[in-house]
């Protein structure tokens, strides 16, 4: 199926042909937020920025998640929160406290978990992280929304807090298995001990700005493909989502490259690609007023591709 077929499919058949490649598990950290809120709503950010960053970014938020789910992504996994905002001080204390329990306690998230089956989990080392803190009590929040939800079958959305490193975690998993079982647990209960039921190895990952994979313990395994859009995650479109979806379903080959069913052709359009991108990174940028990261474009086609690109 070429590009532009698949970009113009009705939504349903887009998420059948989804769904029929296997269940699949998506990272999608929503970066960039106030980058956009902040471009896209100034008048309601120079008013009160807690509250547009509750109600105008938290809407936002459940459109993405429709959108994956529409489009037959059946488990997401989206982190939200890192010790590192914890760090940021005082001014941020007011976004922090509300925004912590936004996606357990929000009338818009909570009347999306209903209308589309979600179940939700929340993973990561929050307890160590928030119990010595103020915001101690959104463990609660956090423990009644999955409860709320855990009767839902059609979707899985897994919102990470402070999941950036598992290692005490899983050793604590260990122990208590041990203690409990009499032996050592395997990855899949191990996994499953983490994330509250057990989650596949990831398919792929969707980032913003740097190029940086993080916040899935224990699923990644270098296999996922990894994606990262040059404008902040809520600007994805769904014809950007559909982009990325193709790539993974159709472009990237699934098993390893048959040499010897190279033509020639097909071995002087690579010399020529290699040749015309010596010297050429992916993911070098350059910082702009601001301290703004900003990617640099790097790949050059060479006429035998540029060709092949225009054609196909």
């Amino acid at each position: 199926m070429e590009l532009e077929t698949f970009l113009n499919l009705p939504t349903e058949e887009v998420a059948r042909i989804v769904r029929e490649a296997g269940p699949k598990v998506c990272v999608f950290p929503i970066n960039g937020t106030r980058r956009w809120l902040m471009l896209e709503h100034p008048d309601a950010v120079a008013e009160n920025f807690v509250e547009a960053y509750l109600n105008i970014a938290g809407r936002r938020h459940v459109e993405l998640y429709q959108l994956f789910f529409d489009h037959g992504i059946d488990t997401l996994l989206t982190p939200v929160f890192g010790p590192d905002i914890l760090a940021r001080g005082e001014g941020y204390d007011a976004l922090i406290r509300d925004g912590l329990s936004w996606f357990a306690r929000g009338q818009d998230f909570l009347d999306f978990y209903d209308a589309y089956d979600v179940r939700v989990r929340v993973y990561g080392d929050y307890r160590r992280y928030l119990e010595p803190t103020p915001y101690a009590s959104v463990i609660q929040d956090f423990e009644a929304i999955e409860q709320r939800t855990a009767s839902h079958s059609r979707y899985r959305l897994f919102f990470g807090v402070c999941a950036h490193d598992a290692a005490e975690t899983v050793a604590e998993i260990g122990v208590r298995f041990h203690q409990k079982h009499g032996r050592l647990p395997n990855k899949c209960e191990i996994v499953e001990a983490y994330y509250g039921e057990y989650v596949a190895p990831v398919d792929f990952f969707i980032g913003f700005d740097k190029f940086a994979a993080f916040d899935m313990p224990l699923v990644s395994t270098g296999n996922e493909d990894l994606y990262f859009t040059v404008a902040p995650s809520p600007y994805l479109s769904a014809r950007q989502l559909r982009t990325i979806l193709y790539d993974h379903i159709y472009a990237r080959p699934k098993g390893e490259t048959s040499y010897a069913e190279m033509t020639e052709g097909d071995w002087r359009a690579l010399r020529d690609f290699y040749h015309a991108n010596v010297g050429n990174t992916s993911g070098v940028g350059k910082c702009y007023a601001g301290g703004i990261w900003y990617p640099l474009p790097q790949v050059e086609l060479p006429d035998t591709l540029a060709y092949r690109h225009h054609a196909g």
